[in-house]
């Protein structure tokens, strides 16, 4: 996962931010069945609609390590040979079922700046023999692709951890050919949330201080030049511990996925 490497924000220091958001998701790598505020693994995926027999043919550690807040593959319908871009791609699990709907004559270029993340689903493509999948380092803010190189881009859980939404979604646009296809889960409030969360670097961290209100998120899309085709709610999604579930009761913040296309 990733966030901005200029400090655009105010609200969070961002020095901090990126080591919290680091060694949190370095954890998520390496130590998958410790103690987060949000749920993973497979159980999770399943119940925000992952399709079990997917879930089959792809390496379960990166099933283990996965952390998203919904699912969006059917709204992105990756087609045989399209190219993918998954930003802040984890340990691989989208990365890896994407690879199987754009096959041997596609492409998904998994972008993430946490080093534990990324080795392990280089690892794992290497091992399980995903030739099509790709992992680069870098911040969602910055990809380091070319214009109008890829089909799709998708994210999971990813966005709300960047001081710079409405850059992030930018470059998703720079990055797609016309027409092409933003898909997405993501975090995201019904009220506005008071700097005593949005200051709080770990509650950043744990997907819900960076949370934008949803009204707010929709129109940084629209703005990138994306049109919103569909979004959806996830309330099958939910946080752990008693400080999110407080912070999600107060606030609004819930899990929603979207399609959106580039004009």
């Amino acid at each position: 996962m990733t966030i901005i490497e200029p400090s655009t924000s105010p609200a969070v220091d961002r020095h901090e931010l990126e080591a919290r958001v680091k060694a949190m998701y370095r954890e998520v790598a390496e130590t998958p069945d410790a103690d987060f505020h949000f749920e993973m693994g497979r159980a999770l995926a399943e119940r925000l609609g992952y399709d079990p027999a997917g879930l089959d043919r792809i390496p379960a550690a990166a099933i283990d390590s996965f952390a998203g807040v919904g699912h969006f593959l059917d709204l992105a319908a990756i087609r045989p040979g399209e190219r993918v871009l998954d930003l802040g791609s984890g340990a691989g699990m989208d990365s890896f079922l994407a690879g199987l709907a754009t096959g041997p004559t596609g492409k998904v270029l998994g972008l993430d700046m946490t080093d534990a993340q990324r080795h392990k689903a280089r690892r794992l493509a290497e091992e399980a023999g995903f030739a099509n999948v790709e992992l680069h380092a870098g911040h969602i803010e910055s990809p380091p692709f070319a214009d109008g190189s890829v089909e799709v881009v998708i994210s999971n859980g990813v966005i709300n951890l960047s001081a710079d939404k409405p850059r992030v979604f930018a470059e998703a646009a720079r990055v797609l050919r016309p027409g092409g296809r933003l898909a997405l889960a993501d975090i995201v409030t019904e009220s506005p949330l008071p700097e005593k969360v949005s200051c709080n670097a770990t509650l950043w961290a744990a997907c819900i201080g960076g949370a934008s209100q949803e009204d707010d998120y929709r129109a940084a899309i629209e703005a990138a030049g994306f049109e919103v085709q569909e979004l959806r709610e996830h309330p099958e999604y939910r946080f752990l511990t008693d400080s999110a579930q407080g912070a999600s009761r107060t606030y609004g913040v819930k899990s929603i996925s979207l399609l959106a296309t580039r004009r």
